[in-house]
């Protein structure tokens, strides 16, 4: 009989999260109840798993019974910067209690000790009897107390298990060594006062080297002068009290015997009673549905409705142009511990643009717009009333870089910039956008704010050109009334908090918590960075290149002209099919809708493979003219004048598949193996003092691939580093020569885009019999590949979506087209977006893990400048290149885990130069 599993409920964590999870919600007597709904269906969720596998046998929720406790006595600041409950809030915590004792779930609390200590309590003597034990929290706190195969963790929030290597992830030291880290790094929340100067990095390299606070103390004498050796001599005695602060009480008398909080079963009277008293009339209908369970289980149909929300109404926002109103707002944040944010600017360039203005929401219509430089175009004009853009963010610094109260924006990555360069760091965040882009990702829906609003709030939002005009007419921001420009800005921080209501406890539901809150929540700070850095251009490159491409353009244009007998507009896609299907009678062209003859890239790579001479022609010459106007003429133009560098845009929803897209410029379209690019990359150059430093994923597709569809031939290749096409083409052909390795190559890439059989033989310039017999050789040889697709295209046409390994969905509606090419070409995006997907994944975790891991070596001077396909661009001070490097490689190898266990390693291949060319 397996040994029983002890399940701790962190009740005050589970409380506030219900409280921040729901909008306010009233029950039938008129009271708040939004925190009590929210508490009992996160109850309901984790009593469902009563008694089954890894579910627990026993079940206490543990709740603070005082403010005041031993901690209070050592030391009287303890938790004295912690703001009082929300008053809302205060009155549903006997409800919560209620709620509690409605499942027949054990409510325990004792006085004189916090939830945390009576937690610790059970956790020993539960492991004395042999038990298992699950705590239900996130509390950093909590982790001391996790043991291998003993004691782990449960975030419901994200939808994960915390375990050692967990807690060693976060804190760089096993659970027996946090309580070292904490004592030494404090806690602003708690109060905590640690050593100043330490934050979590240092603190676990110390414990890290010497194992124990007091042998940190009793080291520091000896370390080399420095501000940290000296703060370490000067506030030994707090570090000392720290670490009595955040030792957890685990020998104190418990509340209730260990057998008391077995639970058989959730009975239905007591329930029903405390549902209908409140009047949940969804969690009635889904208890009534289940009368005849043991354990009543949530419905996973449809996500319970949030509580009714008043209509917009723009009337009710509120400008912001006094100092006692700034205030009134910071005290109402303060309380609500949440705020959605939204900067307004003159321009679209978050690096250059002037800020205008600041909108915040707390609630449904609680929105205002707080006015910085509005007015007329000289110092003579009349500007309305407005606080002094200074004194405001002065005042909103603390609390957009408090830990404790939740910034809330939409494509927060510009608001995180603008603020930035104002030298504040918000955090921590929600971002709506992304939450958007990782429940709907692929085709279901538009991300951008005011289609977001039609499709879940049934709101017209005023639209920016309403505002501002269009063309020459138009007008910057900063000259739109300030009355309009209220409801304009406060609306957008009104519809980004309600979209916020709607997408958060949807995370969880539909099981992308962990790709929101691993992969890519983590970039809107990392890649707001590094747009913020830029990356210097040399000028006279590009002016050469340009010089350059312009000889040459002129000379295919010349040699176009003479292959059609005549001078013709190239760039014309009508003249050029008149010209090669028309005046020179080629074969095989199609015409679209309009009539015309279709020209574009597949056409003529058709041609080219005929030996039609124009074509490759015509090819180059698209080719030389996009790469001069986009980048060698482009790219001086958007040279930032103050920085001297050039500010790409990256967007974190331009790819279905997970993949970072950019704008001005546009990084991903450099051709990445040709000379022309290279020469393009040259002028992509470092600082006086560093190189340039590109670190590359080497075939990570083709690694995964081996990895998700199970191929041991291939594993073992790149687990003995071999050439994985001399391998494919010895397996295919029987021999590896440059034509078996080169065609094995092609094959590689094309079947895992799922290519056919017409489209490899064009690739292969061979017949669609020969490709088929190549593609049924190659699912002979790899039956992991078959098995693969066919299981991948079969869930993605039942539920409409597939997954990556770190649970990243992209939907297909296209898939059940009755247009076969939309539906085949659904069909191939479906098989290679769990493998691309989770190559974004990856290098998305690695960006995100990058900047922490080179502090902690000593390189903040490292600069991460350029993300592009599967390559991570540095700018690295010239004596740190070697411990940079290593950095580096050992972040990327092991980006995956723990989250994901690859059964293939990651091959990265670093190089430096002067410029990104001689780097890549």
């Amino acid at each position: 009989m397996p040994a029983p599993h002890l399940y701790l409920v962190d009740g005050s964590s589970y409380i506030f999260r219900a409280f921040h999870r729901l909008p306010p919600l009233t029950n039938k007597h008129g009271l708040n109840v939004g925190a009590v709904y929210g508490y009992t269906t996160m109850l309901w969720k984790l009593a469902d798993s009563l008694n089954k596998a890894d579910g627990p046998t026993h079940l206490a929720v543990i709740l603070d019974a005082s403010e005041s406790t031993h901690r209070n006595e050592l030391f009287d600041q303890y938790k004295a910067n912690r703001p009082p409950p929300p008053p809302e809030l205060v009155p549903q915590f006997p409800l919560i209690r209620d709620a509690t004792r409605a499942f027949s779930i054990p409510c325990l609390e004792e006085k004189g000790l916090e939830a945390d200590d009576i937690i610790a309590c059970y956790v020993m003597a539960a492991k004395a009897a042999g038990w298992q034990v699950t705590i239900v929290s996130s509390d950093k706190d909590l982790m001391q107390l996790v043991e291998d195969g003993k004691v782990d963790m449960l975030d419901t929030m994200n939808d994960r298990r915390i375990g050692v290597p967990e807690v060693f992830d976060k804190f760089g030291v096993g659970p027996d060594q946090v309580g070292e880290v904490l004592a030494l790094m404090g806690d602003s929340v708690d109060n905590v006062p640690g050593v100043p100067g330490i934050g979590p990095k240092t603190a676990s390299k110390l414990i890290q080297e010497y194992g124990t606070v007091e042998a940190v103390l009793a080291a520091a004498p000896e370390m080399k002068p420095s501000k940290m050796r000296d703060n370490l001599i000067a506030h030994a005695d707090m570090a000392r009290l720290s670490h009595q602060l955040v030792r957890l009480v685990c020998d104190a008398a418990l509340p209730a015997p260990l057998e008391d909080l077995s639970i058989k079963g959730i009975p239905e009277a007591p329930l029903r009673e405390f549902l209908e008293h409140h009047g949940f009339r969804s969690l009635l209908a889904r208890l009534g549905a289940q009368a005849q369970a043991a354990a009543p289980a949530p419905a996973r149909s449809a996500l319970p409705e949030p509580s009714p929300e008043p209509a917009i109404d723009r009337s009710l926002y509120e400008t912001v142009a006094d100092e006692a109103a700034l205030a009134r707002w910071i005290d109402a944040i303060q309380a609500r511990g949440l705020v959605a944010i939204d900067t307004e600017t003159d321009g679209r360039d978050c690096v250059s643009a002037r800020l205008v203005g600041i909108s915040l929401a707390t609630d449904p219509n609680k929105a205002c717009y707080i006015p910085l430089e509005h007015g007329g175009d000289d110092m003579f004009a009349e500007r309305p009333p407005q606080l002094d853009a200074a004194l405001v963010l002065e005042r909103l610094k603390p609390l957009l870089e408090d830990e404790a109260i939740l910034k809330i924006g939409h494509n927060l990555k510009y608001d995180w910039v603008v603020f930035a360069r104002r030298g504040i760091t918000l955090a921590p965040y929600d971002d709506t956008l992304v939450m958007s882009f990782n429940l709907d990702a692929g085709g279901l829906n538009s991300h951008a704010l005011d289609d977001l609003a039609k499709k879940h709030l049934d709101h017209e939002c005023i639209s920016f050109k309403s505002l501002c005009g269009t063309g020459q007419k138009q007008i910057t921001f900063d000259r739109v009334p300030v009355e309009r420009a209220t409801e304009y800005a406060a609306e957008d921080a009104d519809v980004a908090l309600r979209l916020w209501h709607r997408f958060r406890p949807r995370l969880a539901f539909e099981k992308v918590t962990r790709v929101y809150e691993l992969v890519d929540r983590p970039m809107v700070s990392v890649i707001g960075g590094m747009e913020q850095s830029g990356v210097r251009i040399d000028r006279a490159v590009l002016s050469e290149l340009s010089a350059a491409f312009n000889t040459q353009i002129a000379d295919l244009e010349a040699r176009i002209h003479a292959e059609a007998d005549g001078p013709f507009t190239i760039g014309s896609p009508q003249q050029l099919g008149e010209i090669l299907f028309g005046r020179m009678g080629l074969s095989g062209g199609r015409k679209g809708k309009s009539g015309t003859w279709s020209t574009d890239q597949n056409e003529l790579e058709r041609l080219e493979r005929e030996g039609v001479p124009i074509a490759r022609l015509v090819l180059e010459w698209r080719q030389l003219t996009k790469l001069k106007s986009t980048y060698t003429d482009a790219l001086q133009e958007q040279v930032n004048k103050t920085t001297g560098r050039v500010h790409t845009s990256y967007s974190l929803s331009g790819a279905q598949t997970g993949r970072l897209a950019s704008t001005d410029p546009n990084l991903m379209n450099i051709p990445i193996r040709t000379e022309i690019g290279r020469r393009i990359r040259d002028a992509f150059i470092a600082d006086p003092g560093f190189v340039m430093m590109a670190a590359d994923y080497s075939q990570i597709e083709l690694r995964l691939a081996a990895h998700m569809c199970d191929v041991p031939e291939l594993k073992a290749a790149f687990a003995a580093g071999e050439d994985i096409h001399n391998r494919t083409a010895q397996e295919l052909f029987g021999a590896v020569d440059r034509d078996t390795r080169a065609r094995a190559k092609t094959i590689n890439f094309a079947i895992l885009y799922g290519i056919s059989r017409w489209g490899l033989a064009q690739r292969l310039e061979t017949t669609p019999e020969e490709a088929q017999s190549i593609i049924d050789r190659y699912f002979e040889r790899f039956p992991g590949i078959r098995a693969y697709i066919g299981e991948t295209l079969t869930h993605a046409r039942e539920s409409g979506f597939t997954t990556t390994l770190f649970g990243r969905k992209t939907h297909f509606p296209r898939l059940r087209s009755n247009v076969q090419h939309e539906r085949q070409g659904a069909e191939r995006a479906a098989i290679n977006a769990p493998i691309q997907g989770t190559a974004a994944d990856i290098i998305k975790r690695a960006m995100a893990r990058m900047g922490p891991a080179l502090a902690a070596e000593g390189l903040g001077e490292v600069r991460m400048l350029m993300q592009v396909h599967d390559e991570l661009v540095f700018e690295v001070p010239e004596n740190d290149v070697d411990r940079a490097r290593d950095v580096v490689r050992r972040v990327m190898e092991s980006a995956a885990e723990p989250a994901v266990k690859l059964s293939v390693p990651l091959g990265v291949e670093v190089g430096v130069g002067p410029n990104w060319g001689a780097a890549h």
